[in-house]
């Protein structure tokens, strides 16, 4: 627990002694199959890792908001007063925590007085392994056990979407912040995001490592494709309508989809909800081929995924596909596909144990090769959701 005493120093350091002072964390998560599928009503199937950002805070008696981040030492404290809550560019990664409070607020959780806040993320920022869905339910963890809120882990995930929906401005779905807020070690939550009912399925990996590869490509949300690949899906979806009432696009098998292409105008569009109904069937049979032990049919599903993102969905880009593609030629990968958003980000990977040294290795050669520079890798464990510590 030394990281935790160090991050009190730093917090004391920054904000001054005094009061409880309190420590948390949530994880980061990565979702195995399953992607772009939650804003259209499919199911997803995300874990939460080991890895993940941690918080330092203490109640103040005033309305201040103080927040400190040892990712961005250079940025010093951010103040803002959390009865006057805006989105504001310059204050940077903060807006993440004003946003939970505001949605808290807005919700009829009262907070009412201020709080002094460091953070410490070991999520890799802009990796697409979800470190601002992590901080969101890291700060409704802080505030529910410093006001004594009663708020469960759905709860705190809806919470989470609003405030990144309503008040950063990205139209994102709820699977980052419900695979965080519901976490369990060595499980994965099979989502159905039309009616957030879920059950975990065991993880048996058996002689398989999971490994991430971050493209070291940043990316934004807000500036990417995002919100167009889901403005395009919902187009899609009201030409359907026209023809024939389907609530999502994950309501419908391919054979359905098939027989209602013809009603959408235009042909990217057909392309983007095309992977949106395969991508939520895949995603079906991958939990079904896990409860049968299959490893062998869920890495394929996996590999079908990262093509349905570069070719249909088209969020995949250079540094993704060379990564992937270079997984898929070593000995001992099962599968390998991106993983989050796209438009840069990671890579997931299911790797035979005694494959890794080398998978990493050799990957890692063609990639920089290719690309220009490294990338990195991380070899995962899947944990349990946000605590106290």
């Amino acid at each position: 627990m030394n990281m935790v005493e160090d991050l009190k120093k730093v917090f004391i350091e920054k904000m001054g002694d005094g009061g409880e002072i309190l420590a948390f964390f949530a994880p980061g998560r990565v979702n195995l199959i399953g992607e772009h599928t939650d804003y259209n009503g499919g199911h997803v199937f995300p874990c939460a890792l080991t890895i993940g950002t941690y918080g330092i805070a203490r109640k103040r008696a005033d309305s201040k908001l103080r927040c400190y981040s040892t990712n961005f030492e250079s940025l010093g404290v951010i103040e803002s007063d959390v009865k006057d809550l805006a989105y504001k560019k310059e204050d940077d990664w903060t807006n993440y925590v004003k946003g939970v409070i505001w949605a808290c607020q807005q919700k009829g959780f009262p907070v009412d007085c201020g709080l002094d806040f460091l953070c410490c993320g070991t999520i890799p920022n802009k990796s697409g392994l979800s470190s601002s869905a992590s901080l969101e339910i890291l700060t409704c963890k802080v505030i529910t056990d410093i006001f004594n809120f009663d708020m469960d882990g759905v709860e705190a995930s809806k919470i989470g979407q609003y405030a990144e929906n309503e008040f950063v401005g990205v139209n994102c779905g709820i699977m980052d912040q419900f695979a965080i807020a519901m976490g369990k070690a060595d499980h994965a939550a099979f989502l159905d995001t039309a009616t957030l009912e879920y059950k975990y399925a065991p993880i048996h990996l058996d002689g398989y490592r999971i490994v991430i590869g971050n493209t070291n490509k940043a990316r934004k949300l807000e500036d990417s494709k995002y919100n167009e690949r889901r403005s395009q899906c919902e187009t899609a979806l009201a030409d359907i309508n026209k023809i024939e009432p389907v609530s999502s696009l994950g309501a419908l098998t391919e054979a359905q989809f098939d027989e209602l292409t013809y009603a959408i105008k235009d042909p990217v569009n057909i392309r983007r909800a095309r992977h949106a109904v395969a991508e939520n069937q895949r995603t079906i049979r991958a939990v079904q081929a896990l409860e049968d032990n299959d490893l062998l049919t869920f890495g394929r599903l996996m590999n079908a995924s990262h093509v349905s993102l570069r070719d249909d969905y088209e969020v995949t880009g250079i540094e993704l596909d060379t990564m992937v593609e270079a997984a898929w030629q070593q000995d001992g990968v099962l599968g390998a596909r991106m993983t989050g958003a796209g438009f840069g980000g990671c890579s997931v990977s299911i790797v035979k144990e005694e494959s890794v040294d080398a998978f990493i290795e050799n990957v890692g050669r063609i990639y920089k090769e290719r690309i220009g520079y490294a990338a990195d890798f991380y070899v995962v464990e899947i944990g349990d959701g946000p605590r106290q510590l």
